[in-house]
C-alpha cells in the first residue's frame, strides 16, 4: 500500500481537455476570480462535489443533516436545507475564497491586486497572517480581516533614541 503521509491530489482533470465551452467558461471565472490557474477551479469543483456527496449521504439521517448545513453556515455558505446545498456551484466555493472577499470588502480595487496584498503577508485575519490566496474565511471572521500597518516613522524615531542613548553609555 501507498504512504498514509502522501498528499493526494484534491481535484480532478476534465476528461476532454480541449471543450470550447468548458474553456470559455472557465476563462470568465478566471478573470473574473482573479486565479492564478484552472487547477484553482477544478480544485473549487471537486470541493463542491465532496460537500453535495455528505449531502447525498445525509439524506435520511435529520440530526446529521442539520449539523452538517450549521457547519456549511458557519463556513458561510448561503444554506438552510439539503436541496440548497445539492444546488451549490463552484463559484460559491470561490466567493468565500480570502481573495474574493478582499474584492468585496473595498480592500483592493482588483483580485490580482487582492492575491498580491495576499502573498506579500499584508493581511490579516483575525489578527493572524493569511499568505494563502485560497484560504476560505469562515463567516465569524468576515469583519476581522484588516491590513497590516506598519509604522516607518515609529521605527526611525526607535532607532534614534536607541543610538543616542547608546552614545550615553
Amino acid at each position: 500500500m501507498g504512504d498514509p503521509r502522501k498528499q493526494h491530489k484534491k481535484y480532478k482533470k476534465p476528461r476532454k481537455m480541449f471543450e470550447k465551452d468548458r474553456i470559455e467558461e472557465e476563462n470568465s471565472i478566471l478573470k473574473k476570480y482573479g486565479l492564478k490557474n484552472k487547477k484553482e477551479i477544478w480544485k473549487a469543483k471537486s470541493a463542491i462535489e465532496n460537500i453535495r456527496k455528505r449531502a447525498k449521504s445525509l439524506i435520511s439521517d435529520k440530526e446529521k443533516q442539520y449539523e452538517f448545513i450549521e457547519k456549511l453556515k458557519k463556513q458561510g455558505f448561503s444554506v438552510s436545507n439539503i436541496d440548497d446545498i445539492l444546488s451549490l456551484e463552484k463559484e460559491a466555493w470561490l466567493d468565500r475564497r480570502l481573495q474574493t472577499i478582499l474584492v468585496k470588502k473595498k480592500m483592493a480595487n482588483t483580485p490580482r491586486q487582492a492575491r498580491q496584498l495576499i502573498v506579500h503577508k499584508h493581511i490579516l485575519v483575525n489578527g493572524k497572517t493569511i499568505n494563502a490566496p485560497s484560504y476560505l474565511v469562515p463567516k465569524h471572521f468576515e469583519d476581522k480581516i484588516t491590513k497590516k500597518i506598519k509604522h516607518k516613522k515609529e521605527k526611525k524615531k526607535e532607532q534614534i533614541i536607541e543610538q543616542e542613548v547608546g552614545e550615553e553609555e
